[in-house]
Formats: C-alpha cells, structure tokens, sequence
C-alpha cells in the first residue's frame, strides 16, 4: 500500500475541527503514535491520548476515514500477492498499532479475504520493526520458520531488520525487481 501523511493528517484535522498542525503535533510529535505501534496503548487509550492532546475526541470512525483516503492500494503488488498465495502463505506486517489490525479491513478492503487472519500491526507483537522480536513473534504466529520466510518492505531498516531475524528479505524498489527475486525463490 502506499500511504500518505499529510493526508492523513489533513482529512482528520478537517473532520475535528483542529489544526493540520495540531494533529501532525499529536500524531507524530507527542509519542503517542510511536507507544501505539510498539503495544503501549490499546486502540481506546490511544483514542484517547490523541483526543486530550488535542482537546477533542478523536471516534474511530473519524480515525478510520482519515486513514481510509490516506491509503491507496497497489493493485498490481495486490495482483501479485493474490497469485503467490496459491504456492506460498502471504501475510501483513505493518508499524502500525492495535486500532490498524483491527480497522485494516476497513481501511483497505481490497485486501480482504486474501489477507485474513494474516494481518499483522507490530503492536501485536510489542516491537516495531526493524526490532528482530516484530519479526520472530508474527512468524511464530504464523508457524512458519525464519529461514523459510522472503519478508519484502519498501524501508532499507526493516528489510535489514529482518535479515539479522533470520529472514530472506527484499527492499521494494519497484514490482519488476520484485518479481526478479520472486522467481529466484521459484514463486513466479
């Protein structure tokens, strides 16, 4: 998926009434996003952290929106991943916390079914990647080993994260790279 900030942060501050830079303030300057992801805050104590800090509630319905239009799916990577799920098991990884593994499906329906019961925010796991425990926790999850595993990110840190995990790892660049190494591993 392909994720953009500001909208994020525009859609939301529009929908409560507060400042672009009062919810940039809140989400990414407060630390609150950052104990979310990492399995602090439960989705409500993060709800409410981010509606104190910004003198306003902050429902999840209005939270799911911001995110839902902040949020576009990358149908040929979605292509991709619906055929190797015929060979192999796929499944989400994402620094996000407990309010985005349960919203997900909300947030970007289209990759529902398919991800079912394999999507994962790191606040499950209480690390966010590229920390090696995100990694080990969501494969152990998954019952499937490390050395088994092709993890694929769009950020340098976390492939390398998961490299010093024990994973197979593919820095995302573009899909023709993608599928490069897919074959390597006899995927496509």
């Amino acid at each position: 998926m392909d994720y953009d900030r500001s909208v994020r942060v525009s859609h939301l501050a529009h929908a409560i009434g507060r400042s672009p830079e009062a919810v940039q303030e809140a989400i990414y300057g407060s630390g609150i996003e950052d104990a979310a992801d990492s399995g602090v805050l439960t989705a409500e104590a993060y709800l409410d952290a981010l509606g104190a800090h910004l003198s306003h509630v902050v429902t999840p319905e209005a939270w799911t929106a911001a995110r839902q239009v902040a949020t576009q799916v990358r149908a040929d990577v979605l292509e991709l991943a619906t055929a190797l799920a015929t060979r192999a098991t796929v499944a989400i990884l994402t620094n996000n916390g407990v309010l985005m593994a349960e919203q997900l499906p909300l947030v970007a329906p289209k990759l529902f079914p398919l991800f079912e019961g394999r999507a994962f925010a790191s606040a499950q796991f209480c690390a966010r990647k590229p920390q090696a425990q995100v990694y080990t926790r969501c494969l152990e999850r998954l019952g499937v080993p490390a050395n088994a595993t092709l993890f694929v990110d769009d950020n340098a840190d976390n492939v390398e994260g998961a490299r010093e995990a024990g994973l197979l790892a593919h820095h995302y660049r573009n899909l023709a790279d993608l599928k490069a190494t897919l074959a390597r591993f006899s995927l496509v």
